[in-house]
């Protein structure tokens, strides 16, 4: 039986994925095979030597120590694109906030005082202060075509928009998505000088960390409006409260309120919400429950944050060994040859690579030995080995 520990609340629809006669799923498991999780940070925990894998109910992983499971050959999983709808829906409705003051004329209404005539004067002498303009015809770029930008760049075109582009990692799954009347900028500098709105949807990397700058908010065009709702440090705060007190930049719309920006008056702080839907969280868990018992199950590696993706259908009749090594020359010969100086078939065999890691599936004939298994782990370069037994066999 596997055993899954859980943080946070994972919705229902996720948990009910385990069927009860092969997992224990609860919060206080100890020594699991798998960790499910959303926002826990585990950085500051200490992982059981049994986990191998964790499962996030997200995209990012910024609170999952990933070098050191990487190190230890355990597979991070996330789960990019079930919550892109959510955060689509909140990017177009930030741009309405921001283009049409809809924040701060909501605040003025509140704050008057006084009988219904009183508050008509009020009204009618005020509204020219909230004055914005329209989305139709104005040009958004949008910086990062995965599951989120592609979606957000086609519904904008629906709304009227012209839309530019930018992703230097843009993947043909994506690139067939993405409507052809998107217009690819050449660069993000390119991009930032030609747009009224601007929407960041890009991990945050050493390389993207603070990509929004006091340099790149000058190149933007004059009164561009600034969204991001992918991860905060992706702007530099401070050079963003310049812009806006210069009035080079219109608005700032963002998930991630700081406590320099939150109180400006041209800026839309929302409490982290971009994927807090029902359907989302839904979508995320459901998601990323299959992706674990696949892995465990089969171990069978889809949309993993570190580990190359590997899927190899079980060929009948055999036992499947899963191994985590380092992406070395010679690897899968010296691992070939543990089990061909055994007298071990291999039936089936599947290999990739993703950076410095790799990742091997073989169907082998037969049962194995556990002391073929022990030799396998000893080949330097090797991170983790697991044994999956078909149904008819068993490790003698």
């Amino acid at each position: 039986m596997f055993k899954i520990r859980t943080y946070n609340n994972i919705a229902v629809s996720g948990l009910e994925r385990f069927p009860r006669e092969k997992y224990e799923v609860a919060s206080e498991i100890q020594h699991p095979d798998a960790i499910l999780l959303r926002s826990h940070n585990l950085h500051s925990e200490a992982l059981p030597d049994t986990v191998k894998a964790i499962g996030r109910a997200g995209a990012g992983v910024n609170n999952i120590p990933v070098a050191e499971c990487t190190r230890r050959g355990i597979v991070v999983f996330n789960t990019p694109g079930a919550n892109a709808n959510a955060v689509k829906e909140l990017v177009l409705a930030g741009m309405l906030l921001a283009c049409r003051n809809i924040c701060q004329a909501w605040d003025y209404v509140r704050r008057l005082e006084g009988p219904d005539e009183l508050l008509h004067q009020q009204i009618e002498s005020g509204k020219k202060r909230f004055q914005g303009f329209e989305l139709g015809g104005k040009m958004l770029g949008v910086v990062g075509l995965g599951a989120i930008g592609v979606r957000v760049a086609n519904k904008a075109l629906a709304l009227g928009m012209n839309v530019s582009g930018y992703d230097p990692y843009l993947t043909v799954e994506r690139a067939w998505q993405l409507s052809a009347s998107v217009i690819q900028a050449s660069s993000l500098e390119e991009l930032l000088s030609i747009c009224d709105f601007v929407t960041l949807h890009m991990p945050l990397t050493e390389q993207t960390q603070r990509c929004i700058n006091a340099e790149r908010l000058r190149r933007m065009k004059p009164g561009a409006v600034l969204l991001n709702f992918s991860r905060g440090e992706l702007v530099d705060s401070q050079a963003v409260l310049e812009a806006l007190e210069a009035g080079h930049l219109y608005a700032y719309v963002t998930d991630f309120p700081t406590a320099a920006l939150k109180d400006h008056p041209k800026v839309i702080a929302l409490p982290h919400i971009g994927a807090s839907t029902r359907e989302a969280e839904e979508n995320c868990a459901v998601m990323v429950a299959e992706q674990i018992r696949d892995f465990l199950e089969n171990g069978n590696i889809r949309h993993s944050i570190n580990f190359p993706e590997v899927v190899l259908p079980r060929a009948p009749g055999t036992t499947r060994i899963a191994i985590g090594h380092a992406n070395v020359p010679a690897m899968v010969s010296k691992i070939s040859a543990c089990l061909g100086e055994a007298g071990i078939n291999i039936q089936e065999l599947l290999n990739k690579s993703k950076g410095e890691v790799a990742y091997s599936l073989i169907d082998a004939e037969g049962p194995l030995r556990w002391e073929i298994v022990e030799r396998i782990k000893a080949i330097p370069g090797v991170l983790s080995v697991r044994v999956i037994e078909s149904p008819e066999l068993a490790i003698r």
